[in-house]
């Protein structure tokens, strides 16, 4: 009866960890796009910034290309820049705070690296991983 509490007990600190694991690496995914998406935005903003305000450009919206001015343009990518670094900062912040929350559950359910012998393999390859 023991046992089989013991292995429910580490069926679901199994479970907990690998939640967070999984947060974790979805937020680092969204991140990488966020990333990619503003240097995208950035590279645009540069090669239209020297150009004349009246020339004209063409940008997708919603899947329809338009044609537009370098002057219309311009000022909605930069917000639509500003916008993503801001989204960049709020991921980094939820980042961090759930790898915080995960080393605290770690420590309380982990204390004096004792872990269960299902958990602590997960526990070592991950730490292999990173």
């Amino acid at each position: 009866m023991a046992q089989q509490a013991n292995s429910r007990k580490q069926q679901e600190l199994q479970l907990q960890y690998s939640n967070y694991k999984n947060t974790l690496q979805t937020i680092a995914q969204k991140i990488g796009d966020i990333e990619q998406e503003t240097e995208e935005h950035k590279l645009v903003i540069e090669t239209l910034e020297p150009l004349p305000q009246d020339r004209k450009c063409f940008r997708l919206i919603n899947g329809v290309l338009v044609e537009r001015t370098v002057k219309d343009v311009l000022p909605a990518l930069k917000t639509n820049s500003d916008g993503l670094k801001q989204v960049l900062d709020e991921l980094l912040k939820q980042y961090k705070s759930k790898q915080e929350e995960m080393d605290a559950w770690k420590v309380v359910h982990f204390s004096f690296g004792r872990s269960p012998p299902g958990i602590r393999a997960s526990l070592t390859h991950s730490a292999e991983k990173e």
